[in-house]
């Protein structure tokens, strides 16, 4: 038992059906099942992110900012650039990057 900090101790009783789903869903999330069940009854929900696609998202993004710096640098060597044309990317930038942050960092119940 912790020497410091008040815990509540519960026992909880499954049948095997629900052992083995309780198993399968912390098994897909890679996690331990009692952390699994803490963390769904404590919180409701679990967000899961598939690391493989956010990786492929990233690559594109570093390629647009890419292609933004060889905009600017050829704006740069030419001395002639619309201030339109720079707000316009500005928007479609900041657009981007609302879009992804919203999609990624917003919880989301996802039924295993």
């Amino acid at each position: 038992m912790r020497k410091y900090k008040k815990v509540k101790e519960k026992k909880v009783t499954y049948d095997l059906d629900e052992w083995r789903e309780v198993e399968y869903r912390a098994a897909k999330l890679n996690m331990k099942t009692g952390t699994y069940i803490k963390r769904i009854s404590a919180d409701g929900t679990i967000t899961f992110c598939d690391v493989p696609m956010m990786a492929s998202l990233i690559k594109e993004i570093n390629a647009i900012g890419q292609n933004i710096n060889q905009i600017a640098h050829k704006a740069n060597e030419i001395n002639s650039i619309y201030a339109g044309d720079i707000e316009k990317l500005k928007g479609e930038f900041s657009h981007l990057c609302h879009t992804v942050s919203q999609n990624l960092f917003t919880p989301r119940l996802t039924k295993l």
